[in-house]
Parts: C-alpha cells; sequence; structure tokens
C-alpha cells in the first residue's frame, strides 16, 4: 500500500470502505454481519498499522481485498442467502447455495500468498518444498481454527449458528470447508508463485531465495 508498492492505498481504502458501509445497511442478520465483517475490519486495521514498515506486493493486496469484499457481502446476506449464488443454484439445480465454499476457497488461498510474502522477505524456510509445505499447513491451521470459532458461536447463540455456520444442513460442511481451504492454498501457490516472484523482485526484497522449483 506504499508508494512503492505500486498500489494506491486511496483506492483500496475506497472500495473497503464503500463496500463496509453497504453491507452494513439493513443486513438480514445484524449479529451474523458483525461475525463476518469483523475479520475483513481487523485485517485492514493489521493492513494500515503495517503498511509504512512492510509494504505488501499490489498481487497479494488485491486478493486481501477481494477476500474482504467476499466476507462482507456474505455478512449482508448470510452466506446461505447470497442472491447471485441462489441464482447460480437454480439455475444449475444445485442443492444448496455454495457461496460459503468461495470464502472457504479464499480462506486458503489469500493466507497462502500472504504467508508466501512473509516467509520469502524474511528468508525464514530457504527451501521451496518445505516453504510450500509449511505454507499449506498454515492455511489448514488457518481454517480448523476458523470452524471452530464457528462452532463455539453456534455453542453460544443458537439463533445465529445457522446462519453463521451456513450449513444448509450439509453433514459433511465442516469437512468440506476445510478442503476447500486446501485446494485453494495449493492453487495459489501453483498459479501464482511466479506472478508474485516478479513483484517480490520489484519492491527490491533481498530476502527472497531463488530456488528452481520457486513458484
Amino acid at each position: 500500500m506504499q508508494a512503492r508498492a505500486g498500489w494506491p492505498v486511496w483506492l483500496w481504502s475506497g472500495v473497503f470502505l464503500a463496500v463496509l458501509v453497504w453491507s452494513g445497511i439493513n443486513p438480514k442478520d445484524t449479529l451474523t454481519w458483525g461475525l463476518e465483517v469483523a475479520p475483513a475490519v481487523l485485517g485492514a486495521l493489521v493492513l494500515a498499522i503495517t503498511r509504512q514498515r512492510f509494504a505488501l506486493t499490489p498481487l497479494v493486496y488485491v486478493f486481501i481485498l477481494i477476500h474482504c469484499v467476499v466476507l462482507m457481502v456474505g455478512g449482508h446476506y448470510t452466506y446461505a442467502d447470497v442472491p447471485l449464488f441462489d441464482l447460480i443454484r437454480d439455475q444449475f439445480g444445485l442443492s444448496r447455495n455454495h457461496y460459503d465454499k468461495l470464502g472457504h476457497f479464499l480462506q486458503g488461498f489469500v493466507p497462502a500468498l500472504i504467508a508466501r510474502e512473509i516467509l520469502l522477505r524474511r528468508a525464514v524456510i530457504p527451501s521451496a518444498r518445505w516453504r510450500s509445505f509449511f505454507i499449506v499447513c498454515f492455511c489448514l491451521a488457518v481454517s480448523a481454527f476458523y470452524e471452530l470459532i464457528e462452532w463455539w458461536v453456534a455453542l453460544l447463540s443458537d439463533e445465529a449458528a445457522e446462519s453463521f455456520l451456513g450449513t444448509q444442513g450439509y453433514v459433511w460442511d465442516t469437512q468440506s470447508d476445510m478442503a476447500f481451504a486446501l485446494v485453494g492454498a495449493i492453487l495459489a501457490l501453483l498459479t501464482l508463485g511466479r506472478w508474485h516472484n516478479r513483484q517480490l523482485d520489484r519492491l527490491g526484497t533481498c530476502g527472497r531465495v531463488p530456488s528452481m522449483s520457486d513458484g
């Protein structure tokens, strides 16, 4: 988000705030909205605090913003009732609204890029293979912890549980959520590694360790 990162702060912030305000206008369930939007707001605060000393690449900022928008849209409608995915469900004869799977896919995809950038720039794990293994494990851990949060919310509030979990009667929802996060993490590493490396090089990141299998 710094000038050297090539990503205008005002544009990122403007899109984020516009969607946040829209999502908070008459959401379907206020408690669910707060629970779904909280990670996006917390993430934006962390980016604002760290941008001066550790600006990320434009690629990572874009995908963080996309993830935040997905969270805020899901918070407004609840994940089980996003209109576009209702239309997709009806058009293709699906059994449920799959918007929550998009959210969990990004829950693996975006943290994988963030973790990759931090590990490369800090030169934490020189081996590309071990670094990728650690990133995938980290993303699975994030996904598992989020499932624990959903469980705790369900225990505390029966009224908000169904809206927040978005299971829609699917008994394997927790396992499939983690599977989508796993696929997201792996695809992020397989498809965006080289592009990410080029942006890291343009940042002048001295901590990146080139490797034959890097990206």
